[in-house]
């Protein structure tokens, strides 16, 4: 080893490491895997955003025929919320109402699919997803009949009397409610049982070992676990519902509309472009500020 150590380099070789490979290329690379996506929700998402944007501040007394002026008129907002804000409280309140009920439902449904299903657990997720291959509004059309007052439900509530001889569910704020509930109940279940699922039945073991109460294990193991899908959940099935309108225009009646039938019927209807456009920002603009507090209080670590 001494000998080999003292022979001399060959000549015409050089002891000087290689020269980096050059980087420019490969840092580019992923900005250019980007840009598909991004100049598809330019032109599709951002585009329309803008023109919608404008169309807010559009001239209120311009129409089709007589054509609309950009005229930065900022008190269609104003007017807007002055004129509809029972139909946004009601928004909020039926999806805040339909959100607990999911909850009750969905969460016990997860966390029985993903620790005790055993064998039946793809069969099980096959049910809970087999809803969403039929369409919204086909499904929603199926419930107006599960609750007309000729309906089974009715009859047995009747039969119980917690309805009165002439009591009714379609076109009431129950039917809405359960509606909503259950068209969007998947997009809950499915984030649960994504966090209930890699729960390690071990750590219940330990907490039962150490004397732990069924409810404090499930505070204090269970609960904590699964908060990221309980996040992720809760926002899938609060934003879209708060915008819906179809199951309030199919399973209620103009006293039950939501602010999504408003802005249907300003686009549609009444051709109303200003008035339908200022709605539609306001209702994002309440939907992104319950958002980023619901997640600043949760913590934005919880859903990554």
């Amino acid at each position: 080893m001494s000998a080999l150590a003292h022979v001399p380099a060959a000549s015409g070789q050089s002891s000087a490491p290689p020269p980096p490979p050059r980087r420019g290329r490969h840092r580019l690379l992923p900005y250019l895997l980007l840009l598909p996506g991004a100049a598809w929700l330019f032109v599709f998402f951002a585009l329309p955003l803008l023109q919608l944007a404008a169309a807010s501040l559009y001239d209120p007394a311009g129409s089709l025929s007589t054509g609309y002026a950009l005229t930065w008129a900022f008190g269609n907002y104003p007017d807007a919320v002055q004129a509809y804000w029972p139909q946004f409280a009601r928004s909020f309140l039926y999806s805040a109402i339909a959100l607990v009920l999911a909850l009750l439902m969905g969460y016990p449904l997860a966390y029985a699919i993903a620790q005790k299903a055993g064998r039946w657990k793809n069969l099980l997720l096959v049910c809970v997803v087999a809803p969403m291959f039929t369409s919204f509004l086909v499904r929603t059309l199926a419930w107006k009949t599960i609750l007309s007052d000729n309906g089974w439900v009715v009859g047995l509530l009747r039969d119980v009397h917690l309805l009165g001889p002439d009591g009714r569910l379609l076109a009431t704020p129950i039917a809405v409610v359960l509606g909503i509930t259950y068209n969007f109940l998947p997009f809950l279940v499915l984030p649960l049982y994504a966090s209930l699922e890699r729960l390690d039945p071990r750590l219940l073991e330990a907490a039962s070992d150490l004397y732990a109460s069924g409810w404090q294990a499930f505070r204090r193991i269970t609960l904590p676990l699964s908060m990221p899908g309980l996040i992720a959940g809760t926002l899938l099935f609060f934003i879209p519902a708060t915008g819906d309108y179809i199951n309030a225009e199919l399973l209620g009646t103009p006293n039950e509309y939501m602010i999504g039938n408003v802005i249907d019927s300003a686009f549609l209807v009444r051709l109303d472009y200003p008035q339908g456009a200022a709605l539609s920002f306001l209702l994002m603009a309440a939907i992104l500020a319950i958002v980023f507090g619901y997640l600043r209080k949760a913590g934005t670590e919880e859903v990554l």
